[in-house]
């Protein structure tokens, strides 16, 4: 069975599906076949991807509510070995249709049951709904974007309170995987104190890679790509390699 990883943090521009979609994308790099999940109604892991959301005749809304088979909507990327479920917003409307569904919450877990991958990357949505209770779920572990700015652990207790209640019903092999601080500014004091607060927080949870502040990160969706693709060169580039290298340590794939 694949090795299912969910990066989730309620807050948006955390540069979550940043990180999800890049991190797929070196593993994929790596040999191995990843499938990234975009459970996000926003679509961006899909757009991120290059992959036009106009053009599709089914997506993750169909599978969970329309019965459509997962390997009638999964979508071949432009990187070998990267396979994409997309999403549109029309996922919004899951998180009203599921609620009367038997085993809500274990929906999105038997279908990535049927799923041939060695790693799956969940990109969650930027909320504590259904849809993230899912992801949460159907995943062995979870990664945490941290912004390294003012308030970076506000509303994170929720996000730990949610996690700790899929553990104790619905998930009891669920761990947080990894806390990654994101956006990071090397010699601002509000950085180091942000990662000094973090890491009292979190312990061996925290990455040891931080991820800068890059305008080529924040370049590369706007083209289609991943950062490996748009300028490989680059200090994100470097450092979400760096990333998926601990990514694969921690979970032993």
């Amino acid at each position: 069975m694949a090795y299912v990883i969910a990066v989730t943090n309620q807050k948006g521009g955390v540069g979550k599906t940043t990180s999800a979609v890049n991190i797929a994308a070196q593993l994929a790099t790596a040999k191995r076949r990843v499938v990234l999940v975009d459970l996000d109604p926003q679509g961006n892991a899909t757009s991120s991807l290059g992959i036009a959301k106009e053009g599709l005749t089914a997506t993750l809304y169909d599978v969970l509510i329309g019965g459509v088979e997962v390997a009638n909507i999964v979508q071949p990327t432009h990187i070998q070995n990267l396979f994409l479920l997309p999403a549109t917003a029309t996922l919004a409307q899951a998180e009203i249709e599921l609620v009367g569904v038997p085993q809500r919450e274990s929906q999105l877990k038997r279908l990535l049951a049927s799923v041939d991958a060695e790693v799956v990357i969940i990109d969650c949505p930027p909320a504590l709904g259904l849809l993230t209770v899912n992801a949460l779920t159907a995943a062995d572990g979870v990664i945490i974007p941290v912004q390294a700015e003012y308030f970076a652990l506000e509303g994170l207790s929720q996000l730990i309170q949610t996690i700790q209640l899929v553990r104790q019903a619905l998930n009891p092999e669920l761990r947080i995987f990894g806390v990654v601080l994101t956006m990071f500014t090397k010699r601002t004091v509000l950085s180091e104190q942000v990662k000094h607060e973090v890491s009292q927080h979190f312990g061996d949870a925290v990455f040891q890679t931080v991820i800068p502040r890059n305008i080529r990160l924040a370049e590369a969706p706007s083209f289609g790509k991943t950062i490996f693709e748009h300028d490989k060169w680059s200090k994100g580039a470097r450092a979400y390699k760096a990333l998926a290298q601990e990514v694969v340590k921690r979970a032993a794939i």
